[in-house]
């Protein structure tokens, strides 16, 4: 794991820091972040970048061959967890939204504490259809980061309220502490600052 703090002349006046992390081999360069809590995060997104999302998935992959089906939460896990159904052969993974739509009517919904990212509740949702996926099965969560466990705390009540199994939980990095948990399964971990 690489801790580099780098300095990018982002304009004519400012810098922006970055923090280099090896993700198995493959090194990623993460804007260090501010959030109003006054803690700084390095910012990792998978959003746009195809060659660190397919090897991110590659690499989950091998940690979850033993599950039946996986979970993520929208929206940063999507591209990530369709990869990694794509190396499992899995056609289907559940998506948890975070607002109800039209065709989630007969599905369930649960409360979750606010996240690192978010600071307020929020709500997730399962439609029916994923619901019925999940039921009896060995369930792997899947999402980019694990920081404080909110949105993962989320995501078990879900699998739980579905009648899935909660089989893995798999990230690409842990953040701080939660690279001491024993129940997460991660690639690489990340500081806060």
């Amino acid at each position: 794991m690489c801790y580099t703090i780098l300095m990018k002349k982002v304009t004519g006046e400012s810098t922006m820091k970055f923090h280099t992390v090896d993700i198995c081999g493959f090194k990623a360069q993460l804007p260090i972040l501010h959030l109003s809590s006054g803690i700084g995060i390095a910012f990792f997104n998978l959003h746009g970048d195809s060659d660190l999302t397919e090897h991110c998935a590659k690499e989950l992959a091998k940690k979850l061959t033993d599950c039946d089906v996986l979970i993520t939460a929208e929206s940063k896990g999507l591209q990530l967890t369709h990869c990694v159904a794509r190396e499992l052969k899995q056609r289907y993974y559940a998506v948890a939204r975070k607002s109800k739509k039209l065709y989630m009517q007969d599905g369930i919904e649960i409360a979750i504490d606010s996240s690192i990212t978010t600071g307020k509740e929020q709500k997730m949702y399962l439609s029916k259809h994923d619901v019925e996926l999940l039921k009896g099965k060995k369930v792997g969560i899947v999402d980019d980061v694990v920081s404080t466990g909110a949105s993962l705390a989320g995501l078990e009540k879900l699998v739980e309220k579905a009648g899935g199994i909660i089989h893995k939980k798999a990230f690409v990095l842990a953040e701080a502490d939660a690279a001491d948990r024993k129940d997460v399964i991660y690639l690489a971990k990340i500081p806060l600052f």
